[in-house]
């Protein structure tokens, strides 16, 4: 007959909140035996676990105690921080970044606490949670976004990653923004601003904060962009299970989306739309920047915000400083995709051009062969991303593997393709995506939403 761990009766105090309790009491859970009121699903899973805590630290009288239990120290703070003599959320000599055993989709959160580490050593609290903002600009918050992104930091509501933010959607957020402590959804409204759908710029938020029953629903993503001109998708970037990711994303988000309310950061100054380039201002530089003949960084501004715009076919090298056919053709194309004819698409940007360029206004540039309003061909319904992951077999995947056949991204096929997901069929997803400019986790060869649109239109 089974026994029971031998740490069992050892618990933490059943009333203390700290995180580390909140996990401790979570592993005790899914460490016990079914009768004994574990978890089913994850006996078997754990039972190394539990072998491995049971030969950790001893104290005293034969008590057996994880190592990670012991001599615990952290910073006092609200939910997802830990208190002297509890469960550490980072213990010495571990990974940077904590790994997540939670399952997939957003999760609950930690509250507001200052930044987790000690003086000198990474993740060092800075200013106290509720301080002054500190100025940034759009560039800044994507690339920092980015950074957790291309990690795949795990989620997990109880850890702080080496930079003191904790892993949940709100740390995210915090980090991102860097604000000074680590806030959550019921108070990061208060370093920014209402804003409308129509004034979404790459560096917003996208806050879903659920004041009756924070648990259940709250989440925050940042916008990273529109993906289509009819403004119903657009690039979010977020911290979720099982970690860190960009994807495109349904306005404003797979559930809930009519709650999330979009904001903008009091910090955020201005900057190059989408992040890319250097910070340069959003004022208009003159006519005499643009034109045959003209070299200047404007040039390159522009070229970047068209090809963040739909505008990448129009180049086959660049954008560069120096102007080009490819900048005309493609400025007339934004212009006209605004409905503009005339003498106000010719493919000059003036200052409405250029304005709505640089804040995002505006339908972006339709695909070849579309109309002005971007209407697209119909594509077969997205069955969903799951659908998409080693060992799944569905009609979808041979579907999604011929038309990869047919645009000709089926190189990596050695037979097939077949309704099972394979190796194959990620690597011609990803040259498939990288074929439209995609780079990092946006090219990690699982169809999203877009490609799956962009593949079959």
């Amino acid at each position: 007959m089974e026994g029971a761990p031998v740490f069992e009766e050892f618990d933490p105090e059943s009333d203390c909140d700290c995180a580390g309790c909140i996990h401790w009491r979570r592993a005790m859970t899914h460490a016990l035996p079914v009768r004994q009121g574990g978890h089913p699903a994850a006996h078997g899973a754990r039972r190394a676990l539990v072998l491995a805590a049971a030969a950790g630290t001893v104290f005293g009288g034969g008590q057996v105690l994880p190592a990670t239990a012991a001599g615990a120290t952290g910073t006092a703070g609200a939910t997802g921080s830990a208190g002297p003599g509890h469960h550490p959320v980072r213990p010495p000599g571990t990974s940077p970044w904590l790994p997540s055993d939670e399952g997939p989709g957003p999760g609950p959160q930690g509250g507001t606490s200052a930044l987790n580490g000690a003086p000198g050593e990474p993740g060092a609290p800075g200013p106290a949670a509720g301080q002054a903002v500190r100025p940034t600009t759009r560039a800044a918050i994507l690339a920092r976004a980015k950074k957790w992104v291309a990690a795949k930091v795990p989620y997990n509501m109880d850890t702080y990653g080496p930079d003191g933010y904790r892993q949940d959607c709100s740390g995210f957020v915090s980090m991102a923004w860097n604000l000074g402590g680590n806030e959550w959804t019921g108070s990061l409204s208060s370093y920014a601003v209402r804003i409308t759908k129509s004034q979404l710029q790459p560096g917003d938020i996208l806050l879903f904060h659920n004041p009756e029953n924070p648990e259940k629903g709250s989440h925050v993503t940042i916008f990273g962009g529109w993906t289509d001109s009819s403004h119903t998708q657009y690039t979010a970037y977020e911290q979720t299970r099982p970690h860190a990711r960009v994807q495109t994303t349904p306005y404003a988000y797979w559930s809930n989306g009519s709650r999330y309310l979009p904001y903008r950061f009091k910090g955020v100054k201005g900057g190059v739309p989408g992040g890319s380039g250097p910070s340069t201002g959003t004022r208009y530089p003159g006519a005499g920047s643009f034109g045959p003949g003209a070299d200047s960084k404007y040039v390159t501004q522009l070229g970047k915000a068209l090809v963040g715009r739909g505008g990448a076919r129009f180049y086959k090298t660049g954008p560069g400083p120096r102007w080009s056919d490819a900048d005309r053709r493609a400025t007339q194309a934004f212009q006209r995709a605004q409905g503009w004819t005339g003498a106000n698409a010719d493919g000059l940007p003036g200052p409405t051009t250029w304005s709505y360029l640089m804040t995002g206004k505006g339908r972006d540039i339709p695909r070849a062969g579309a109309g002005a309003g971007g209407t697209h061909g119909r594509a077969p319904v997205y069955p969903g991303s799951a659908v998409f992951r080693p060992g799944r077999s569905s009609p979808a995947v041979e579907k999604l593997g011929r038309q990869l056949v047919k645009k000709g991204f089926g190189k990596h096929y050695a037979q097939g393709p077949g309704p099972r997901w394979s190796e194959s069929d990620r690597r011609n997803v990803e040259a498939f995506q990288r074929a439209q400019g995609w780079r990092g986790a946006a090219a990690d060869g699982y169809p999203g939403p877009e490609t799956w649109r962009r593949l079959f239109s």
